[in-house]
């Protein structure tokens, strides 16, 4: 309708500019032009100015490696996973299936912040992201393992309705750990080899999850790889890959364990997150230092650092708690 009340409208333009002045006729015409972007559904004034789920691919790649690179510390596995993952999967023009990464690792070690600076960069700039960028945090919208039947349908409405809105739909889920056995596996038809499943095609939307679970298991063949004077750059991904891969499985406190998911390999990815050493959390209180406007400070960077690598208790290798206290320290010591 409102495609059609345009054409009425320019179809009538010519009988009514001749009654202006030449200055009166450009402005009038200009305003017309902007009209018609804004009912235009896929303009790019439109995309701009409203909320608009862009067809067109809108990742800059470049920057997001650098953002990267520049940003996290400590993780190059997880690095080196995520950008061939979602390299290939917007170079593909339907995919054959939704892109699905599930994180593991401590807490601290990045997770959030890395899905954060993909859904940063994963629209076009200045455009409101907000409902394109579905986050569910398991003890604010799943709180109750009673209510599971419940949350299910609400899962399945919420993501077939937004990717009927938007195919590049982002959907972060967070605290894994504590979601209700089960719940999961309720979206399992939406990540399959489906070219639309009730006329919705979700093979752009793009699915990660965010689980403590599984780090241990990194932290342990991590550790051993320091004992043995290896270096962690040296760790094979594909082992670590398949290690977790059956550590959330058979884990009874995963929110994987014995999912349908990990049965029929709807997981493409899993991204392991390194436990953090002691010269990572430096860069990560530097880098708090400069975000917060306070000039470099090595003896309260050192500080900070030593004081938050306690694992395990003889070599004080790592950081239990990773990045996550950084700041609250910094502001604390400042």
């Amino acid at each position: 309708m409102k495609l059609l009340n345009a054409a009425v409208f320019f179809t009538l333009l010519p009988t009514l500019t001749p009654a202006l002045d030449p200055l009166s006729t450009s402005i009038f015409m200009g305003s017309a032009a902007m009209v018609w972007q804004l009912l235009s559904p896929h303009s790019w004034l439109k995309c701009r100015l409203l909320e608009c789920c862009n067809m067109k691919d809108t990742l800059n790649f470049s920057v997001l490696k650098r953002d990267l690179e520049r940003k996290v510390f400590g993780q190059h596995l997880a690095i080196q996973i995520i950008l061939r993952a979602l390299s290939t999967n917007m170079h593909s023009k339907q995919p054959r299936k939704p892109l699905v990464m599930s994180f593991h690792g401590w807490t601290g070690t990045g997770k959030s912040f890395v899905s954060s600076i993909i859904a940063k960069n994963l629209y076009q700039l200045n455009i409101p992201r907000r409902r394109f960028v579905h986050h569910f945090s398991t003890v604010l919208h799943f709180p109750h393992p009673s209510h599971v039947q419940l949350y299910k349908e609400q899962l399945q409405n919420w993501i077939r309705g937004n990717v009927s809105a938007c195919p590049r739909s982002l959907f972060i889920f967070s605290e894994m750990d504590q979601m209700p056995h089960g719940l999961i596996d309720s979206i399992m038809p939406f990540l399959g080899y489906h070219e639309e499943i009730d006329g919705v095609y979700y093979g752009k939307a793009i699915f990660i999850f965010l689980n403590n679970a599984g780090g241990d298991k990194i932290t342990e063949m991590a550790l051993d790889y320091w004992r043995r004077m290896k270096r962690r750059e040296d760790i094979p991904m594909k082992e670590l890959q398949s290690l977790l891969s059956e550590e959330i499985f058979r884990n009874r406190s995963s929110a994987f364990f014995h999912s349908q998911l990990i049965q029929k390999n709807l997981i493409d990815y899993f991204v392991p997150f390194l436990p953090l050493e002691y010269k990572h959390v430096r860069q990560c209180a530097r880098e708090e230092l400069r975000v917060q406007g306070h000039p470099e400070d090595e003896d309260l960077i050192s500080e900070i650092a030593l004081a938050m690598t306690d694992y395990p208790s003889e070599e004080r290798l790592y950081s239990s708690k990773g990045c996550k206290t950084v700041a609250s320290r910094v502001t604390l010591s400042i």
